[in-house]
């Protein structure tokens, strides 16, 4: 997906966002494909934009929408060939907002997420993805004529209808089960053995004026990595947060202190997630980690993409006070 990386909270909350589909020809065969772009926006009684965040909620989960949409519309339905297979992709472009997805009516196994597939396929009991992340689900309709599935977040005190397919036609009578492999990308493995080890705290910091930076300031600063806000109080506040050898390994030691949930996510690399001290992990080959109060987590990459790579929490409030670094590859 895409989005700009200056004046980002307005411009984003303004809509600035779209998702970017490459297809493999030899991806197995589904009988429909729906995209959802998931967003809120901050609108008032008036129809027109308010103001993009309050300094009391971006120093905590972040400031939330008040209309919220998928591909631009309140609960917007599609159409499916009944008992068929459709290849739903979800893009959470939301500056703000973590989803708890569900399926109801419908049978949905998740076999990729953030573009990558998953080692094992698994039922969408319940998931979360933030800001940043992508989904792609293999939702099996129902067999009967205009019967409704739908997509649901539980997160928050009642579930919220997201979007829905209705089935048409006779049924397809296809099974989840006969839906070939999707190939892996050339995402380079890394030597665990090896691995140079790199710590990441997230943390709040004391509440103070942010500095000035390239694209501005919200004009506070709530938040760090390794107790630096960006742009740093330090003696050079635009170095990078470590300097990577070209072609080794490398492994972040992400540890998150603070009550909420952080999406954090590494431009230009992908990493593989390895351990979590709160739970068991899949071996996720992705780009984005949704980190949760108090866990720890250990995510190994190939520092194989030569340049400056930005690091940073996906709450888009949280990366522009504070909770934002980068990388450099050489």
């Amino acid at each position: 997906w895409y989005h700009p990386h200056c004046n980002t909270l307005t411009q984003m909350g303004h809509g600035m966002t779209g998702v970017i589909v490459v297809e493999d020809p030899a991806d197995p065969e589904f009988d429909a494909e729906v995209v959802l772009n998931l967003r809120d926006w901050r609108l008032g009684g008036d129809g027109q934009f308010i103001a993009p965040f309050r300094p009391r909620d971006a120093a905590k989960s972040g400031t939330y929408g008040t209309v919220r949409t998928a591909n631009w519309h309140r609960e917007p339905q599609y159409d499916a060939p009944a008992g068929g297979l459709v290849r739903l992709r979800i893009a959470v472009t939301d500056v703000t907002r973590i989803f708890s997805l569900k399926m109801e009516g419908a049978d949905a196994t998740v076999i990729a997420i953030d573009g990558n597939p998953v080692p094992k396929r698994f039922p969408l009991d319940l998931l979360q993805i933030g800001p940043g992340q992508r989904l792609d689900l293999a939702v099996r309709m129902p067999d009967g004529e205009g019967a409704v599935a739908t997509l649901e977040d539980i997160r928050g005190t009642a579930p919220k209808v997201i979007a829905s397919l209705r089935a048409v036609g006779s049924s397809l009578k296809r099974n989840i089960g006969d839906l070939g492999p999707l190939a892996e990308n050339p995402v380079r493995k890394a030597d665990i053995s090896a691995a140079e080890q790199i710590p990441l705290v997230l943390s709040a910091t004391a509440e103070n004026t942010a500095v000035e930076s390239i694209c501005g300031t919200l004009g506070y600063s709530f938040w760090a990595i390794n107790k630096v806000p960006w742009p740093g109080d330090t003696p050079d506040p635009t170095a990078p947060l470590a300097e990577l050898k070209l072609g080794k390994s490398y492994i972040f030691n992400l540890e998150n202190t603070t009550p909420h949930a952080h999406p954090i996510h590494l431009h230009g690399m992908s990493f593989t997630v390895i351990s979590s001290s709160t739970r068991e992990v899949m071996p996720l080959v992705t780009d984005t980690y949704l980190i949760q109060p108090d866990e720890k987590v250990q995510l190994a990459f190939v520092a194989d993409n030569p340049g400056d790579w930005l690091l940073h929490c996906h709450i888009i409030e949280h990366q522009k006070t504070g909770m934002t670094s980068y990388v450099r590859v050489s």
